[in-house]
């Protein structure tokens, strides 16, 4: 742990756990998992999520799609098509009126586009590009390896010798287990996966995502840079809440918001948006009074504000941030970090019996010599780390995992 977050890493987190993580404010980066602590940060990290079936487009989403399918389909193909397999007055007028995501997204794939016989040569109408996407295994691949380092290069403006393959491959393929194995199974798809967007056969962008039982997770996506005028960002949120409405998953996670960086605000476009409450892990909407309060100071818990209001009033993020503070002789329950259990919870707990692995057998921690003395809130005891961890964890991982500290 250092000041702002708390670190642990796992290679073996299931889709339904990684859940539970995020819904107390963590994120993963490859096999490296994280918790912020907000209250000593300088930029809060925000957890943020949209319920799929509420979303409401806006006028630049909508026109990012359209731009794209028409792009896609090419003038001559809609010119020939709208002759060739010409809608109703009333199909038109619905069109004009309404806007349908789930259709929007699909209409300019190539197993969807419909190709009449044109008479005039002959042979079916072909849209001007070949758009496909397809879910598969966060795997590494040549291509994608060379897009990446293409968007990295070109967009981020990072050196080439910055990201090796094995550091690509950390970074957004080494992510959770995937069910079912096979990415054409018609099962809900669980797990760490790539949507790969390519036109006339070439890869132009990655989408990772974690599919949770009840959530669709963005951790990243790169494109080429060539198409950066058509807004891949815009068009793989699009995507990815209409893969959350149409494969049941309720939530659409947009990672983490920071209030204070124009780069993240486009992310509150996308409404309904939610806000996770650091404290009291419940979800706030972003419009309105907690907008107000984060443009005023940059952390915010609503659910402190209810109950303290006196206290909501200072634009200070508390003494605990601002005192110089040396860590590595505090333990983390000194730290008032939000949403971490208190040691008196964390002592209601059964960690005498929580799993530990020590050379390929399981123990429970209270076979360790010694466990039944040591003091739970001394960060350099093995009691006060694995105490820190089930405070950070949450009482349900604990009861559905198992500790690796010596392997």
């Amino acid at each position: 742990m250092d000041g702002a977050s708390y670190y642990t890493s796992s290679v073996s987190v299931r889709p339904v756990h990684y859940e539970e993580l995020v819904n107390r404010g963590w994120r993963r980066s490859g096999t490296l998992y994280y918790k912020q602590n907000l209250q000593r940060s300088c930029c809060p990290h925000y957890t943020m999520r949209l319920e799929a079936t509420a979303f409401k487009s806006r006028k630049d989403q909508r026109k990012a799609i359209n731009r794209w399918n028409k792009f896609v389909l090419g003038p001559e193909y809609i010119r020939r098509a709208a002759y060739l397999c010409p809608k109703t007055r009333e199909e038109k007028r619905h069109r004009k009126c309404n806007f349908d995501l789930l259709t929007a997204v699909h209409e300019a794939e190539y197993s969807n586009v419909k190709k009449p016989i044109d008479p005039k040569t002959k042979k079916y109408l072909e849209p001007a590009h070949r758009f496909e996407v397809n879910i598969e295994g966060d795997s590494v691949s040549q291509a994608k390896y060379e897009l990446f380092l293409k968007y990295q290069t070109k967009v981020h403006k990072e050196d080439v010798s910055t990201w090796q393959q094995k550091d690509f491959k950390r970074f957004l393929c080494s992510g959770l287990k995937r069910s079912p194995a096979d990415p054409k199974s018609t099962e809900k798809k669980l797990g760490s996966w790539h949507q790969c967007y390519r036109l006339d056969g070439k890869l132009i962008a990655v989408a990772v995502l974690d599919l949770m039982p009840s959530g669709v997770s963005s951790v990243y996506i790169f494109y080429d840079p060539d198409y950066e005028q058509w807004e891949f960002g815009k068009l793989s949120a699009l995507r990815e809440i209409a893969l959350s409405i149409e494969d049941s998953y309720q939530y659409y996670y947009m990672g983490y918001y920071i209030h204070s960086c124009q780069k993240m605000r486009y992310k509150g476009s996308f409404r309904p948006q939610y806000i996770l409450d650091p404290e009291s892990h419940t979800w706030d909407p972003l419009d309105g009074e907690l907008a107000k309060k984060l443009d005023k100071r940059p952390y915010v818990s609503l659910s402190r504000d209810r109950c303290r209001p006196a206290e909501s009033t200072s634009d200070s993020t508390g003494a605990e941030a601002d005192a110089e503070i040396n860590d590595d002789e505090m333990s983390l329950f000194d730290l008032c970090m939000p949403g971490v259990l208190s040691l008196k919870e964390v002592e209601a707990l059964d960690l005498d019996h929580w799993l530990l692995l020590v050379h390929g057998s399981f123990v429970h921690m209270i076979d360790l010599v010694g466990w039944e003395t040591m003091p739970m809130d001394n960060p350099q005891s093995v009691k006060g780390i694995i105490a820190e961890l089930a405070a950070v964890l949450g009482p349900e991982i604990v009861k559905q995992s198992a500790v690796v500290l010596f392997d």
